[in-house]
């Protein structure tokens, strides 16, 4: 797949020699024995599914995010999520599979090679970013369990742990655990990743460490963090953002330029990292985040105005 020549350039944010110095020196730790197995999983190789874009800065990209669990502000997760145990971690695969059960964290991983993959990252409130994933292709999970015939859909559950995620009580107005889900097409298809890491290191706890999901075409909120349950299920799963607010957030959440929030414009986006008039250099927003070549398809037929 080629790269997508509308997307910005290496110069717009990141030295394209930093990021690659960086990756060349985590390639040379393994080569040394410095770093374990679970490291050698990240040390991954450029994708072709990847744009030619300028990634953020890793303080940009851990310190600027939503992770409700931990807070409503976009520094409380880099902030309380420290305390989250993330060893030992299990993924619950269920529903319409061939093969069900716990599958621990190594075995998950396991499923396919890493790659990095850096995409585009839209968030329904309008901010962007670049950011350098490792992962794999969540398709390459689901085959390994064995998709039956009659699965449609794809359900996502968050780790539900109060004693360790602050906000996960009755007074956030969010009734926990997080969920999440995919159309089976849309879960499947090579863009939807798995992502276990990003800038080469093992994914930080504030961006959804161990495992979450990354659906580059649509708003950010449906790439669910901290997996520890997937169900392959007939009917559309309910998810948390549609049962809070169903006048403003819809099953599907593709990147819509055409369809505003109720309460603010999506035609445009504010590209974190934009420096100091951030606020006011705002860029168009694209189809589908940019990707509309490879997922267009995946619509053809739908009113997108209405299963927005």
């Amino acid at each position: 797949m080629a790269r997508n020549a509308n997307h910005p350039g290496w110069a717009d944010v990141t030295p394209r020699a930093m990021f690659l110095n960086r990756r060349a020196l985590i390639g040379g730790a393994l080569a040394a024995g410095f770093v374990g197995p679970a490291a050698a999983r990240i040390a991954a190789t450029p994708s072709p599914y990847s744009t030619d874009a300028a990634p953020n800065t890793l303080e940009e990209i851990t310190s600027y995010n939503n992770f409700y669990e931990f807070g409503w502000n976009k520094g409380d997760p880099k902030a309380n999520a420290g305390r989250l145990t993330i060893d030992p971690w299990s993924v619950e695969i269920g529903g319409l599979v061939e093969r069900p059960g716990s599958y621990p964290l190594d075995d998950v991983l396991r499923a396919a090679p890493a790659e990095e993959r850096i995409y585009r990252f839209r968030c329904v409130e309008a901010w962007s970013m670049v950011i350098p994933w490792i992962g794999f292709p969540l398709s390459a999970l689901l085959d390994r369990a064995g998709v039956q015939p009659g699965a449609k859909y794809v359900a996502f559950q968050t780790l539900y742990r109060p004693a360790e995620m602050n906000n996960q009580t009755a007074l956030s107005g969010i009734d926990w655990p997080y969920v999440e889900g995919l159309r089976i097409d849309e879960a499947m298809h090579p863009l939807t990743i798995l992502a276990s890491g990003l800038y080469g290191d093992p994914l930080p706890r504030q961006n959804g460490a161990p495992l979450r999901l990354v659906v580059p075409w649509k708003y950010g909120f449906k790439s669910i963090k901290s997996i520890v349950k997937i169900t392959l299920t007939e009917a559309p799963p309910p998810t948390t953002w549609q049962r809070l607010q169903p006048q403003e957030y819809g099953f599907y959440a593709n990147v819509n330029p055409q369809v505003d929030h109720p309460r603010w414009s999506q035609a445009t986006e504010r590209r974190i990292g934009g420096g100091l008039f951030a606020f006011a250099n705002r860029q168009p927003t694209q189809m589908f985040n940019g990707y509309g070549e490879e997922v267009a398809a995946l619509y053809a037929g739908m009113d997108l105005r209405k299963f927005y």
